[in-house]
């Protein structure tokens, strides 16, 4: 085959598709690695532990049942709804029914489900920036129009009652809300999760919740019930979607096993559209998030309290380079720190004036990898991602330290 294909022949809502620049940072940081650098990532986004031993040996045993060598249920298999329903129960005091529930291949797929279901060309979706990219290019994908509402480290990264209402048009369908946040790693309080929701109903748009770092929150001494949209503001419920999954709390980003929950015709729609598509999720990796889900939290715990004390030291450790500021997230497992300052110096004879340009330079220079602010919509800012070890956290940040000193 040849290796260009005439652009003409790609549908033109395919061709619009911005690649992932996560992607590409974590993928040009693997390439140089395997070339023999030294390079520290900080691109991805997914825990760099394995996932707990009861659940892999859930998918041992589920290999050898002959009911999962064969087509299941689109929308899930029953044992897996069931522990979803009662997993939301127990984490954020949300009362749904398997009915209630689509699985779906990750919470991307879920996302992507929910876009595709409710939206219809020309809606408008509120989208509060810095976002994770792949919100505007789904909602783009299923004809709606992103509306960013542009917020900084002045609110913490959190957009207020008076911002929505700024964006809201007769076009607007739907909200898109998440907390705690990819990639500033906010949080926002039952307060303002309550003036939000009352909002949205009082307009009688949608909203979809992305909760899929629910467990990652910090400051608290044990696994205390989670803030869910529709929990702070019932008023929300006949119009709300849940987006969830097990691939952040359980270190299970290749299972691919996510969930979508929402009122029972727009899950019954949702089905039919995952029928003509993917049909059912592995069965396996069905079988593994069943045992995630009911299985012992002490993993999640201890995951959780290892973030905790990366994410102090990445903080400490970025504060303490000239010219870097950092807001303390409270969620996730990203810092989002300001890096306008260090645009504009001369780096061994480059200048780059953008952070696209800065993140270019440190990984050529530093052989350090994380994702400029523009791939999320936030020019001067990056994400670094301190789901890696202590010591690439101390030799990572401590490589631009240097070369940030030697140049300013």
């Amino acid at each position: 085959m040849e290796d260009s294909i005439p652009t003409n022949v790609i549908s033109a809502k395919v061709a619009a598709i911005a690649p992932s620049a996560t992607l590409a940072v974590d993928a040009k940081a693997k390439a140089l690695k395997v070339a023999g650098e030294n390079v520290i990532g900080f691109g991805a986004g997914e825990p760099d532990f394995p996932t707990p031993e009861h659940i892999v040996q859930a998918a041992i045993k589920a290999c050898s049942n002959p009911r999962n060598h064969h087509y299941t249920p689109t929308s899930g298999l029953l044992e897996l709804k069931e522990a979803v329903v009662a997993k939301t129960a127990r984490d954020s005091g949300l009362q749904i029914k398997p009915a209630n529930v689509l699985v779906s291949a990750g919470a991307k797929h879920a996302v992507y489900s929910a876009c595709m279901t409710l939206l219809d060309p020309g809606d408008e979706v509120i989208l509060p920036g810095p976002y994770w990219g792949t919100y505007a290019e789904i909602i783009s994908l299923a004809g709606g129009i992103p509306k960013i509402v542009h917020t900084d480290e002045s609110s913490s990264f959190k957009a207020t009652v008076e911002q929505l209402e700024k964006a809201l048009s007769p076009h607007t369908k739907m909200l898109i809300f998440v907390s705690p946040s990819n990639p500033t790693g906010t949080v926002y309080d039952q307060k303002e999760m309550t003036e939000i929701g009352k909002w949205v109903a009082e307009t009688g748009i949608w909203i979809l919740t992305d909760e899929i770092y629910e467990h990652l929150v910090y400051e608290t001494t044990s696994l205390a019930p989670c803030l869910s949209m529709p929990v702070c503001a019932p008023e929300t419920t006949d119009r709300c979607v849940v987006i969830n999954g097990v691939s952040k709390t359980y270190a299970m980003t290749g299972w691919r096993v996510g969930w979508l929950i929402g009122p029972e015709n727009v899950i019954k729609a949702a089905d039919n559209l995952q029928s003509n598509s993917t049909s059912n999720i592995a069965n396996v990796s069905q079988m593994a998030a069943v045992a995630a889900l009911e299985g012992d939290m002490s993993s999640v715990e201890s995951m959780r309290d290892t973030y905790n004390r990366r994410r102090k030291l990445i903080i400490s450790l970025l504060k303490d380079i000239p010219g870097i500021t950092c807001m303390e997230p409270k969620g996730a497992f990203y810092v989002f720190p300001s890096l306008k300052a260090l645009l504009g110096h001369t780096y061994n004879g480059v200048t780059p004036t953008t952070t696209l340009e800065l993140a270019e330079t440190i990984l050529d220079q530093a052989k350090v990898a994380f994702v400029p602010g523009e791939a999320f919509d936030a020019p001067g800012y990056a994400r670094f991602s301190y789901a890696v070890s202590d010591s690439d956290i101390e030799e990572g940040i401590g490589r631009m330290k240097r070369l940030v000193e030697e140049s300013i």
